[in-house]
């Protein structure tokens, strides 16, 4: 009987040492861990606040897919939303280069900061308007022209050297599909871009009335010029938004891209070659110009436009804009302002801006 007990003393005692042992090894591998990733486990103040559907995914591997956004200071809240609903709706390795100006960059690095935007990578390159310096005029009906920042996709390689393929978003869209099946769109043999084709099933219904033929080439050139006529381009071809682009950078780079952009762009300052049927558009007729019959097309799902036009409501189902994978408000009506279409689609994204600065512009009930 007493030898028993010794023996399950002795049990007692290995089991009491054998925990201690596994005790002192977890802790052992958590210490490890904690200083080869100081941040891991970690939770920032802002998370508590966070509803579960919108919480940062966890840190991505694999093939980084780089998406190139620019960055207005008045439209700074456009790209936070972008850039969130990208990141969100991805699984994938997403890297984004922000392209913006110097007196921007502070409060760029605030709101990237101090919000969950701070889990994504990116990079801030400044963009340096002397690159348009003779090259566009200083025409007060066009005031896209006065700001630099709509050419920013001309240099993407600039921006992004190393890079074979990437993607650049214009700042009023909203990402619902998983980026990666955007930057896995077939670029042909030879071509150094994707756009979508204005006449596509879908947004081609998104025509505005009165302002011309906004999906043929006719309505963003002007036939008549010599320069254009000489191209022997059909005036009725489709036109293209540059909106949403798939670069191959490698034969962007091939080809001169940037430097034939630049060539149009330069004429047209001497010789007025856009068409005036659309005022604002000075980024959209170089492009046609220089991808002319040598592009690929993009998923129509991947480019839904017209939602910043007039009847874009009466245009979509909001069941349909729900399941579009990428939302594009082109026109005078943004989602971030009073009379934009599908404004709670853009709202889901935002982040608010932690200085205060950026507010959306919301009708309340007693608004007329």
């Amino acid at each position: 009987m007493t030898l028993r007990r010794v023996n399950l003393i002795i049990l007692v005692l290995l089991a009491v040492a054998f925990l201690i042992i596994v005790q002192r090894n977890i802790l052992n591998l958590s210490d490890f861990l904690h200083k080869e990733n100081p941040d891991a486990g970690v939770i920032l103040p802002f998370e508590a606040e966070l509803s579960p559907d919108v919480r940062p995914l966890p840190q991505r591997n694999g093939e980084e897919i780089l998406v190139l956004v620019a960055a207005d200071e008045d439209r700074l809240g456009a790209v936070v939303a972008a850039m969130n609903s990208v990141y969100q709706n991805s699984k994938a390795n997403v890297v984004f280069t922000i392209v913006t100006l110097n007196d921007t960059v502070d409060h760029l690095k605030a709101w990237m900061s101090k919000t969950k935007l701070n889990n994504i990578k990116h990079k801030i390159v400044i963009f340096k308007p002397e690159l348009l310096s003779g090259k566009i005029a200083n025409d007060p009906q066009m005031p896209e022209a006065a700001k630099p920042l709509t050419f920013a996709r001309f240099y993407m390689p600039i921006y992004i050297p190393d890079a074979e393929r990437a993607i650049y978003l214009d700042d009023d869209i909203i990402v619902q599909g998983d980026i990666q099946e955007l930057y896995e769109t077939n670029l042909k043999p030879g071509h150094a871009a994707a756009f979508s084709d204005d006449c596509d099933s879908i947004s081609s219904k998104g025509i505005i009335r009165g302002a011309g033929n906004q999906n043929n080439y006719l309505g963003f050139l002007d036939f008549k010029k010599e320069a254009i006529q000489k191209l022997g381009m059909r005036a009725g071809t489709c036109s293209f938004n540059p909106g949403v682009i798939v670069a191959n950078l490698t034969e962007w780079k091939n080809q001169n891209i940037t430097q034939q952009l630049e060539h149009w762009m330069e004429l047209n300052k001497r010789e007025d070659l856009y068409s005036k049927t659309l005022a604002e558009s000075v980024t959209t007729p170089p492009l046609l110009i220089v991808f002319y019959k040598r592009h690929s097309t993009i998923d129509p799902l991947w480019h839904v436009r017209h939602l910043g036009t007039t009847g874009a409501g009466n245009r979509y189902s909001l069941q349909f804009v729900k399941a579009a994978k990428l939302l594009h408000w082109n026109g005078h009506y943004k989602p971030w302002g009073r009379t934009s279409s599908f404004t709670d689609v853009w709202d889901k994204w935002f982040i608010p801006d932690p200085t205060g600065k950026f507010h959306p512009v919301r009708r309340h009930a007693g608004d007329s």
